[in-house]
Protein backbone atom coordinates (compact mmCIF):
# COMPACT_ATOMS: atom_id res chain seq x y z
CA UNK A 1 0.00 0.00 0.00
CA UNK A 2 1.29 3.43 -0.92
CA UNK A 3 1.11 5.75 2.06
CA UNK A 4 -0.94 8.92 2.08
CA UNK A 5 1.35 11.34 3.86
CA UNK A 6 1.10 14.86 5.16
CA UNK A 7 2.45 17.11 2.42
CA UNK A 8 5.12 18.35 4.84
CA UNK A 9 6.65 14.86 4.61
CA UNK A 10 6.77 14.76 0.80
CA UNK A 11 8.67 16.31 -2.04
CA UNK A 12 6.60 16.14 -5.21
CA UNK A 13 7.92 16.85 -8.69
CA UNK A 14 5.59 16.80 -11.70
CA UNK A 15 6.78 16.82 -15.29
CA UNK A 16 4.93 16.46 -18.59
CA UNK A 17 6.96 14.90 -21.39
CA UNK A 18 5.94 14.85 -25.04
CA UNK A 19 6.38 11.10 -25.33
CA UNK A 20 3.99 8.18 -24.98
CA UNK A 21 3.49 6.57 -21.59
CA UNK A 22 5.02 3.34 -22.89
CA UNK A 23 8.24 5.08 -23.94
CA UNK A 24 8.49 7.02 -20.68
CA UNK A 25 7.82 3.93 -18.59
CA UNK A 26 10.44 1.96 -20.52
CA UNK A 27 13.04 4.63 -19.69
CA UNK A 28 12.34 3.92 -16.00
CA UNK A 29 12.05 0.13 -16.19
CA UNK A 30 14.84 -0.74 -18.65
CA UNK A 31 18.20 -0.57 -16.83
CA UNK A 32 20.10 0.26 -20.03
CA UNK A 33 18.00 3.41 -20.44
CA UNK A 34 17.66 4.21 -16.73
CA UNK A 35 21.40 4.23 -16.07
CA UNK A 36 21.87 6.82 -18.83
CA UNK A 37 19.61 9.46 -17.27
CA UNK A 38 19.12 8.71 -13.57
CA UNK A 39 20.57 11.36 -11.27
CA UNK A 40 21.20 15.09 -11.36
CA UNK A 41 23.27 16.93 -13.95
CA UNK A 42 26.90 15.78 -13.95
CA UNK A 43 26.18 12.37 -12.42
CA UNK A 44 26.41 8.96 -14.07
CA UNK A 45 25.71 5.46 -12.80
CA UNK A 46 27.09 1.98 -12.49
CA UNK A 47 24.31 -0.56 -11.91
CA UNK A 48 25.28 -3.60 -9.88
CA UNK A 49 21.80 -5.15 -9.70
CA UNK A 50 18.42 -4.26 -11.19
CA UNK A 51 15.83 -6.89 -10.32
CA UNK A 52 12.70 -5.09 -11.49
CA UNK A 53 9.89 -6.85 -9.63
CA UNK A 54 8.16 -6.38 -6.26
CA UNK A 55 10.70 -7.47 -3.65
CA UNK A 56 13.54 -7.06 -6.15
CA UNK A 57 16.66 -5.05 -5.40
CA UNK A 58 18.20 -2.12 -7.22
CA UNK A 59 21.85 -1.53 -6.33
CA UNK A 60 23.91 1.12 -8.04
CA UNK A 61 26.62 3.70 -7.58
CA UNK A 62 26.10 7.30 -8.62
CA UNK A 63 29.35 8.94 -9.71
CA UNK A 64 30.17 12.65 -9.70
CA UNK A 65 33.72 13.75 -10.58
CA UNK A 66 34.11 16.42 -7.88
CA UNK A 67 32.17 14.86 -5.01
CA UNK A 68 32.85 11.15 -5.43
CA UNK A 69 30.77 8.00 -5.50
CA UNK A 70 27.45 7.37 -3.78
CA UNK A 71 26.24 3.80 -3.13
CA UNK A 72 22.49 3.34 -3.40
CA UNK A 73 20.35 0.35 -2.51
CA UNK A 74 16.61 0.17 -3.05
CA UNK A 75 13.84 -2.39 -2.90
CA UNK A 76 10.94 -2.35 -5.32
CA UNK A 77 7.67 -2.53 -3.39
CA UNK A 78 5.01 -2.27 -6.10
CA UNK A 79 5.08 -2.20 -9.89
CA UNK A 80 2.03 -1.69 -12.08
CA UNK A 81 3.23 -1.54 -15.68
CA UNK A 82 2.95 1.06 -17.24
CA UNK A 83 1.38 3.19 -14.50
CA UNK A 84 3.40 3.00 -11.29
CA UNK A 85 6.80 2.20 -9.82
CA UNK A 86 7.15 2.31 -6.04
CA UNK A 87 10.34 1.63 -4.10
CA UNK A 88 12.09 2.34 -0.83
CA UNK A 89 15.68 3.33 -0.29
CA UNK A 90 17.71 1.05 1.95
CA UNK A 91 20.65 3.48 2.19
CA UNK A 92 20.73 6.98 3.63
CA UNK A 93 18.89 9.20 3.20
CA UNK A 94 15.92 6.92 3.80
CA UNK A 95 12.66 7.61 1.98
CA UNK A 96 10.20 5.97 -0.36
CA UNK A 97 9.56 6.93 -3.97
CA UNK A 98 6.31 6.61 -5.86
CA UNK A 99 6.48 7.44 -9.56
CA UNK A 100 3.22 7.45 -11.51
CA UNK A 101 2.73 7.79 -15.26
CA UNK A 102 -0.44 9.21 -16.75
CA UNK A 103 -1.19 9.71 -20.43
CA UNK A 104 -2.73 13.17 -20.62
CA UNK A 105 -3.15 13.14 -24.38
CA UNK A 106 -1.86 10.94 -27.13
CA UNK A 107 1.91 11.22 -27.07
CA UNK A 108 2.15 13.15 -23.77
CA UNK A 109 2.80 11.70 -20.34
CA UNK A 110 2.52 13.29 -16.91
CA UNK A 111 5.02 11.95 -14.37
CA UNK A 112 4.30 12.51 -10.69
CA UNK A 113 7.39 11.75 -8.61
CA UNK A 114 6.76 11.60 -4.85
CA UNK A 115 9.59 11.31 -2.33
CA UNK A 116 7.92 10.20 0.92
CA UNK A 117 9.72 10.65 4.26
CA UNK A 118 8.97 9.24 7.70
CA UNK A 119 9.09 12.68 9.32
CA UNK A 120 8.88 16.39 8.53
CA UNK A 121 12.44 16.78 9.83
CA UNK A 122 13.84 14.16 7.44
CA UNK A 123 12.01 15.79 4.54
CA UNK A 124 13.27 19.26 5.46
CA UNK A 125 16.90 18.06 5.38
CA UNK A 126 16.56 16.98 1.74
CA UNK A 127 14.10 19.56 0.41
CA UNK A 128 16.55 22.49 -0.03
CA UNK A 129 18.39 20.71 -2.84
CA UNK A 130 16.09 17.86 -3.95
CA UNK A 131 13.61 20.03 -5.82
CA UNK A 132 16.25 21.43 -8.22
CA UNK A 133 18.04 18.07 -8.50
CA UNK A 134 14.79 16.30 -9.38
CA UNK A 135 14.25 18.82 -12.17
CA UNK A 136 17.78 18.14 -13.46
CA UNK A 137 16.99 14.44 -13.37
CA UNK A 138 13.88 14.92 -15.50
CA UNK A 139 15.81 17.18 -17.89
CA UNK A 140 18.19 14.26 -18.46
CA UNK A 141 15.24 11.91 -18.96
CA UNK A 142 13.80 14.21 -21.62
CA UNK A 143 17.18 14.40 -23.38
CA UNK A 144 17.39 10.60 -23.46
CA UNK A 145 13.87 10.29 -24.87
CA UNK A 146 14.60 12.92 -27.53
CA UNK A 147 17.77 11.07 -28.51
CA UNK A 148 15.95 7.72 -28.73
CA UNK A 149 12.70 8.79 -30.38
CA UNK A 150 13.13 12.00 -32.42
Amino acid sequence: MIPIINSDQEIVTIRVLEFSKGKVYKAWSNPEQLKDWWGPKGFWNTFELFDFRPGGQWKFVMHEPERGNYKNECEFLKIEEPNLIYWKRLTQPLFQVCATFEEIEKGSTKITFRMIFDSVEACNKIKPFAIDKNEENFDKLNILLERLYT
